[in-house]
């Protein structure tokens, strides 16, 4: 199979890496040639860890990057592709100003997905003329490390092009969810709920960052606490989230001030250094001093 994927970011360049590493023949488009070769840096140093670690070898680094190619001409990208993965930013104009230019410029049975993590696809295939062919494809951060990919069925979604993309989503090794297109899907909905009210907690001075992380995943068996996945996911991108499904859904997304106040900060999590924990070189050192009501309390986990 060919695939586009258009965008070179940490999704785009990860979602190209794992389709080429099952086999497929893959281009990874971007708008500007150094977002384009920063991506494709990107999956060498992923794959390369993996030969560190020895998960794979030598000889699969090279067959992999040998199936990727890079390219800032759209048209090119999506010309021959059986599917095509847009992963450019959270904007509905955006996005659908994107799936309009791939069904221009790609074959009529190429199917279009969006890596959305919470808009409307049923929205943004309003933009096609054949809107059967769009779908979402949800996957999660990092995509060559995390096993679930959701997929989610909009009101013009044919039948064909969902089972397409669970074949697709099996076919990489990934783990498929299906959901039908309401605000959030399901995983955006209730993982925001849980890190919405977890911000919640230490504003109100409950317990403090690290605590509420180590509670719940000692306690619920969570991988990784709900502050700390703020951290890791940006707290603009959840702010942007939970602005989104308060739209939708009410009150109960409505963000906590201390999100908002640390975003116009521009303390955006990890990505920048510090959002409710400080980052050096991408390792967690401490807590923020400006977490609660005016806490100055250090990480408990350092």
């Amino acid at each position: 199979m060919r695939i586009a994927v258009l965008g070179a970011g940490s999704m785009g360049h990860g979602i190209a890496q794992v389709s080429a590493m099952a086999g497929h023949d893959v281009i990874l488009r971007d708008i500007e040639t150094g977002f384009v070769e920063d991506g494709l840096d990107g999956i060498r140093e992923n794959l390369q860890g993996g030969v560190d670690r020895e998960k794979l070898t030598e000889a699969e680094l090279e067959e992999t990057l040998e199936r990727i190619e890079g390219t800032t001409d759209l048209a090119d990208a999506v010309a021959d592709a059986d599917l095509v993965v847009e992963a450019v930013p959270e904007d509905m104009d955006l996005k659908q100003e994107v799936f309009a230019d791939v069904e221009a410029a790609a074959d009529e049975d190429t199917v279009i997905a969006s890596n959305t993590s919470s808009l409307s696809v049923t929205e943004m295939a309003s933009a096609l003329e054949h809107p059967e062919r769009a779908v979402g494809l949800h996957f999660f951060n990092p995509p060559h490390i995390m096993d679930l990919v959701e997929i989610v069925i909009a009101e013009q979604t044919a039948e064909r092009t969902e089972e397409f993309a669970v074949d697709y989503v099996r076919g990489i090794d990934k783990t498929d969810v299906v959901v039908r297109d309401t605000a959030g899907f399901a995983t955006s909905r209730l993982g925001l709920a849980l890190g919405l009210e977890a911000i919640r907690m230490v504003e109100q001075g409950v317990a403090s960052p690290a605590d509420i992380d180590e509670g719940m995943e000692l306690g619920y068996g969570h991988p990784m606490g709900p502050i700390e996945l703020t951290d890791h996911v940006g707290l603009d991108v959840r702010l942007h989230i939970a602005e989104h499904l308060r739209e939708e859904l009410g009150e109960r997304f409505k963000p906590p001030q201390s999100l908002r106040r640390k975003v116009r900060a521009g303390k955006l999590g990890k990505k920048t250094g510090e959002g409710y924990y400080v980052w050096e070189d991408g390792e967690r050192v401490g807590t923020s001093g400006d977490w609660g009501q005016g806490s100055t309390q250090g990480d408990a986990n350092t």
